[in-house]
């Protein structure tokens, strides 16, 4: 795994696409059990080389009970984003993450990861990718049956600030999805007393 994570922060694919340059974004252990796959760093993250270092990630931990110690500060999570490079700015925001990122580093990354129980799905381009022809028709249907992806895959929406009236249309979203995450949450830290006290409190 560490020769593999060396040769990806080495990458240098996109770079010619890349407004800020490469600088590849991710965390990735063997012991891990939980893969957070979102979009791609935003220009915060990119300085800072800390995923989800930003709002999106405030909500994202608010949504899984957990601490940024105890999100960063564990062997159980890993984070690699379906681009892990700062894709650059669209004309609504960043562009989409770059497509040869994932064909190329998440299959061999996975690989070097056979204790993972649970892949949360965040977004559009996650689920495109991994759910395939499983997907519904739009992100909010997906969402909504998320149930049909358990135990291994779980559908969630980006936790951006622009999404917030995306889950003022939604209230389901609140009421029946993210306590489902946490129980799911919690079946697979399970065994990690300190986290599993922290999600179900």
């Amino acid at each position: 795994m560490e020769n593999l994570l060396t040769t990806i922060r080495r990458c240098t694919q996109c770079k010619d696409h890349l407004p800020l340059g490469p600088r590849p974004v991710l965390i990735a252990n063997p012991k891990a059990e939980v893969v957070i796959i979102g979009q791609a760093p935003g220009t915060k993250v990119h300085a800072s080389g800390i995923p989800w270092d930003d709002q999106s990630g405030r909500l994202l931990r608010q949504w899984l009970q957990l601490t940024p110690e105890q999100f960063y500060h564990n062997d159980k999570i890993a984070i690699m984003p379906m681009g892990f490079c700062y894709p650059g700015k669209g004309k609504s925001g960043d562009l989409p993450p770059r497509p040869e990122c994932a064909p190329l580093w998440h299959h061999a990354l996975l690989e070097n990861m056979p204790r993972v129980k649970l892949i949360l799905l965040i977004g559009q381009y996650s689920q495109k990718y991994y759910l395939k022809a499983r997907m519904k028709k739009n992100l909010t249907e997906t969402v909504a049956h998320y149930e049909e992806y358990l135990p291994y895959y779980f559908p969630l929406p980006h936790p951006s600030p622009r999404n917030r009236y995306w889950t003022q249309k939604n209230p389901w979203f609140d009421e029946r999805v993210i306590p489902a995450l946490r129980e799911r949450l919690f079946a697979v830290f399970k065994s990690d007393r300190l986290l599993a006290t922290i999600i179900t409190t």
